[in-house]
């Protein structure tokens, strides 16, 4: 108690929290990506229930992760070398959870591409729902798993104080939960998103893959490229309802 007493009297201690918690919602920008777009292909009856789900799952395996720290420099340990034709790579368990959710990522977003280039012949209303709500669910599941890991792994290397991650991890997955529904609704409002936030996917499934082999991607070149686009986008989206809404001023007229 005395321990969290002063941790609370610590100025210090408040900078780390604000750092982190903004540090951990940046970082959740990927997984808040990826949940809107899954949720986005359910029912809408189903897609809050989706969302809610998969957000705690993240917040869930955050506290696992943080419980045994032990457990998680086991996961940067190396694992296995692979030594071929005088090239020696050696990955941890980390890096190869990483690079399977990148492909993971991969594999999905061009899936999404692909069918949204070339929709089904059949209707929406009986167009089958691949795998229903468990398998969106168990999608969220594993990429959380990989998205949590590279969350901790940055809460470790910034403090040591195991309160302040804590509170910065639920503060990061309260703002994911406030934002995953009106993100939902907008993705889904606005069908021509869906092949930016695709986008977005190829790029984090990309950076993922590209940490996995010890060569990341820097984050600020990434979220720069993810909020131009988006902004570029949103543009057009006004443009279009401006253009709607003169149109049909004229023809009233």
């Amino acid at each position: 108690m005395d321990y969290l007493v002063s941790l609370a009297a610590s100025p210090p201690a408040w900078l780390a929290l604000a750092a982190l918690i903004s540090m951990e919602i940046v970082l959740g920008v990927d997984n808040l990506v990826f949940i809107a777009i899954l949720s986005n292909s359910l029912p809408k009856g189903q897609r809050s229930s989706a969302i809610r789900i998969g957000i705690g799952l993240s917040l869930v395996f955050r506290i696992l992760l943080l419980s045994s720290l032990a457990a998680l420099e086991h996961l940067t340990a190396p694992a296995i070398d692979i030594i071929t034709y005088n090239i020696h790579l050696t990955f941890s368990w980390r890096d190869l959870i990483l690079i399977g959710g990148g492909l993971f990522l991969l594999y999905k977003a061009v899936k999404e591409l692909i069918a949204s280039i070339k929709p089904s012949p059949l209707s929406p209303a009986v167009k089958p729902n691949a795998g229903g709500f468990a398998w969106a669910i168990l999608q969220i599941l594993l990429l959380d798993l990989v998205f949590s890991i590279d969350s901790i792994i940055t809460a470790v290397g910034m403090t040591e104080h195991i309160p302040i991650m804590i509170l910065s991890v639920a503060a990061a997955v309260a703002a994911m939960l406030l934002a995953a529904d009106p993100l939902a609704n907008f993705i889904h409002k606005n069908p021509r998103i869906v092949i930016l936030a695709l986008g977005f996917l190829l790029l984090i499934g990309a950076a993922l893959i590209s940490e996995g082999f010890a060569m990341p991607l820097p984050k600020s070149y990434i979220y720069t490229a993810m909020a131009f686009s988006s902004g570029i986008e949103l543009l057009n989206i006004l443009r279009n309802r401006f253009d709607s809404q003169t149109a049909a001023t004229a023809h009233e007229k």
